[in-house]
């Protein structure tokens, strides 16, 4: 059951536009980022949420979206993500963030998934840009940004090609497909 939720949390960059999520949904998968290991608990980071299409137009530009698709800009409109969790280290209670937000992002995409969602995982982030459309203080460090909706995409996992290459890739009918290395490979000491 967990080894399918997670092997069905991939990183989508397009989604359907039409197929809205509401602020609810977005707290209830906030809450298990919340709710998630923080390193000393020292739970230092903030969230700052959008489901307003207008707001939502603001924080599109601010992005990357696929460093490894060279000739592709991102999402077109109608594929846009209908919901963002901006996720924030507050300074004023640590400098080091350490892994939180990674440790907060994958309970909240894998709740997202859960309930037929996806989303994407986004630090490349024009952070001055992004600070500025949100109004965000300085008390706050913006360190990703996950942009979700209902996938419009077909992402499937495959193996490492013989040249070793680790980038994604779409073939001619859209499918995204991400290689992964096997287990053989990531584990030093396996017994025979």
């Amino acid at each position: 059951m967990l080894k399918e939720l997670v092997t069905r949390n991939r990183s989508f960059r397009r989604f359907d536009q039409s197929s809205r999520i509401s602020e609810a949904q977005l707290l209830s998968w906030v809450e298990l980022g919340r709710l998630s290991a923080s390193g000393a608990n020292l739970q230092p980071l903030k969230y700052f949420i959008s489901t307003d299409e207008s707001q939502n137009a603001l924080i599109f530009p601010t992005l990357a979206w696929a460093g490894y698709l060279k000739d592709w800009d991102g999402p077109s409109e109608g594929e846009r993500p209908t919901a963002y969790i901006v996720i924030l280290g507050d300074l004023e209670i640590s400098k080091n963030f350490g892994v939180d937000h990674g440790i907060a992002s994958q309970s909240i995409l894998l709740g997202a998934a859960e309930e037929g969602y996806g989303g994407c995982m986004i630090a490349s982030i024009k952070r001055d840009a992004l600070r500025e459309v949100l109004e965000l203080d300085n008390q706050y460090e913006i360190l990703l940004v996950l942009a979700l909706g209902k996938p419009m995409e077909s992402v499937k996992l495959a193996p490492i090609p013989p040249d070793g290459s680790i980038k994604y890739w779409r073939d001619e009918k859209g499918v995204h497909y991400v290689p992964k290395r096997t287990l053989n490979e990531i584990v030093l000491n396996r017994t025979k």
